[in-house]
């Protein structure tokens, strides 16, 4: 009988357990900043970063994959806040190979390792100095839906100025804001 009486509160507990390695939800003692690294990549070398943002491009090299990532501000649990501004532009170095199609572009990732220094790319015509990070853990975050095309409203009768067709006090022949009492009831 006690046996049973533990199993809702294990469930409980196992049902709040996040998905998200505990690397990625957890800031780094002494944050550092991407424009810090870009102004001074040798003060920064080898400190341990957590950054995030929007996949730009994958890259795979002979000996590791790059991913070029659009920075964005992370919330408390370390997901990038996709509405946010951009912080600029970074990149995160995987050692081995990783399919193009695990990591798809516009998706939300945060990584998180040490800081190895700049590199200097063209972005279009502008030399772009991008810190780079050697990832050693890694989230790629769920897709966002979107919101459904009745104003971001879930219910398709649901109107956001009158409310729900049949609820509330505008509900009925003769009540609510279309009412005109000098057309009559047909």
């Amino acid at each position: 009988m006690r046996r049973f009486s533990l199993l809702p509160i294990v469930l409980l507990l196992v049902a709040c357990a996040s998905p998200v390695p505990t690397m990625i939800r957890t800031p780094p003692a002494n944050p550092v900043s991407l424009a810090e690294v870009q102004r001074d990549s040798a003060a920064y070398a080898g400190k341990q970063v957590r950054w995030g943002g929007s996949i730009l491009s994958v890259e795979n090299r002979e000996r590791s994959t790059v991913v070029i990532l659009l920075a964005r501000p992370l919330d408390a649990e370390g997901e990038p806040r996709a509405e946010a501004d951009p912080l600029g532009r970074f990149m995160a170095e995987i050692v081995g190979f990783v399919d193009p199609a695990e990591l798809p572009v516009d998706r939300l990732l945060t990584v998180v390792g040490a800081v190895t220094g700049v590199r200097v790319q063209d972005v279009g015509e502008y030399p772009y100095r991008y810190p780079v990070v050697a990832a050693t853990s890694r989230w790629l975050w769920p897709k966002q839906e979107p919101l459904t095309p009745y104003y971001g409203y879930p219910d398709p009768w649901f109107s956001p100025w009158y409310g729900w067709y049949g609820y509330g006090p505008w509900y009925g022949p003769g009540v609510g804001p279309w009412y005109r009492p000098w057309y009559g009831p047909w």
